[in-house]
């Protein structure tokens, strides 16, 4: 007989596990989607672009710029932004042992005492009978409760807290990409500045010159007062401009300190020497446009997202099915300590229980139909990313390509220019030319000269814009 039973005991067991092992999951399976990837770059054919599979993880150090591989380093050890970001995973990784929980059993041991007095003025009362009003209870137990995840709920679930973990590491990246492009543009920037800074000191400082010749001129009889009032507008106009490019510079090299995690100015002292700006490379590898998808960011992120929306239909679904449980409890519980711990303080209750909402109004449906639509529109989001990253590194490589081409022609346009204005004042100073003339020239030579410094830094900027939009940093 107790075979028998030992043998009914093991073959409920094994319909209990058979039945855990053998859970369906409802729900869609999520499957990467299809998208449309060019063979080729149609901008790649640019002088100095080649579509070589690169390896982008330093590309800031292409520039060979010591004092910007510094700084990038300092930047990726202190940035704010990404130590919040770096929160932000821990805080998803224990999402995720959390929902994952909801798979295992649970148990509690708990244990009370409590005295208690009944009125002996009740038809109950213990005193009627000869019994103690007052009495003790000493009880301890333990609970346990196992709802077995049969449809698959929990398990979706646990799905989708695990792309959403990977989610939050693919923010982080981005965040990464988004600061060294950051810490590049802004330092190549202030170095820009300083150049244009430099050609209108310079300018300032020859109109200067032309400005007190024409005053001895003047008072020599040579030109008249019109000569005077006109070199002296031109000086006050160049001067004009050189607060505005000290604030842009002073304002880049703030930017820096913030990216750094530092105060305002702390890398002033570093900052404040001019120094050239940093030199292209003679040749840019980008790799191909089917690289971009495994490489950039925010779009394994938004592909992590659609996952994570992918299962959370079947979570919702999982809820139409009925759910099963095993709960158990086991203890003592006695009114006297004396016999607390003996056998005959045992109380234990085990038992299956099942629920299964059968109306809820369309509560359950509507929430499937609003987890639906959650998955269309990652998948939305995307697709809309692919496009949007494909569209940014076209435009950036045109945008470089014409740079340099315009860059080109700035170089013999200034180079023009100077002879001009050379050639324009000795004219002037034999009389033979309008001082008008000698204005215009050195006016057309400033503004060629700070077209020139802000054409070089912005070729860089392009070539910072191309690493960032081909995901390159991480």
């Amino acid at each position: 007989m107790k075979y028998q039973r030992r043998g009914i005991r093991f073959r409920s067991a094994g319909l209990v596990l058979a039945l855990f092992f053998s859970a369906c999951t409802v729900g869609p399976n999520y499957e990467r989607p299809e998208v449309a990837i060019p063979s080729a770059w149609k901008e790649a054919q640019q002088r100095g672009i080649d579509s070589q599979s690169a390896e982008l993880t330093r590309w800031w150090t292409a520039f060979n710029d010591p004092l910007l591989n510094s700084l990038v380093e300092r930047a990726v050890k202190s940035n704010l932004d990404l130590r919040i970001a770096e929160g932000r995973i821990r805080e998803a990784r224990a999402a995720r042992g959390f929902t994952a929980a909801d798979l295992w059993p649970t148990a509690d041991v708990s244990g009370a005492y409590s005295r208690s007095r009944t009125s002996e003025n009740t038809l109950s009362s213990p005193s009627r009978s000869g019994g103690k009003l007052e009495r003790n209870l000493f009880e301890t137990g333990f609970d346990a409760g196992w709802e077995i995840d049969l449809f698959g709920g929990t398990r979706r679930k646990v799905e989708a807290a695990e792309a959403a973990l990977q989610a939050s590491v693919e923010d982080r990246r981005d965040l990464m990409v988004t600061l060294l492009g950051d810490v590049a543009r802004n330092y190549i920037s202030l170095r820009g500045f300083q150049r244009r800074l430099a050609v209108a000191r310079a300018n300032f400082k020859a109109q200067q010159e032309t400005l007190e010749l024409n005053k001895v001129r003047f008072q020599v009889g040579l030109v008249n007062d019109l000569d005077v009032a006109q070199a002296e507008a031109q000086v006050n106009t160049t001067a004009a401009q050189i607060p505005l490019l000290e604030s842009s510079l002073k304002q880049a090299a703030y930017q820096l300190d913030v990216l750094s995690g530092l105060e305002p100015g702390s890398l002033w002292n570093e900052l404040a020497k001019e120094a050239p700006v940093p030199s292209l490379p003679s040749q840019v590898l980008i790799g191909l446009p089917s690289e971009l998808l495994r490489r950039r960011p925010d779009i394994r992120r938004a592909e992590r997202q659609m996952a994570a929306a992918t299962a959370q239909i079947g979570a919702a679904t999982a809820d139409l099915f009925p759910k099963f449980s095993l709960t158990g409890a086991f203890g003592l519980q006695s009114i006297s300590a004396s016999d607390w711990f003996t056998g005959g303080s045992r109380f234990w209750s085990i038992g299956p229980t099942i629920r299964w909402p059968i109306f809820d109004a369309g509560k359950i449906r509507a929430n499937i139909e609003i987890r639906n639509a959650q998955q269309e529109q990652a998948l939305g989001q995307y697709e809309k990313t692919v496009i949007t990253a494909f569209q940014e590194v076209e435009s950036s490589l045109v945008a470089y390509a014409q740079e340099q081409a315009r860059y080109r022609s700035l170089v013999e346009a200034v180079a023009a220019n100077r002879r001009a204005a050379a050639m324009a004042n000795e004219l002037y100073l034999r009389g033979l030319n309008d001082f008008l003339n000698v204005l215009d020239t050195q006016r057309s030579l400033y503004t060629l000269e700070n077209d020139l410094a802000q054409s070089e830094a912005t070729m860089e900027l392009n070539l910072v814009a191309l690493y960032k939009a081909l995901g390159g940093g991480w």
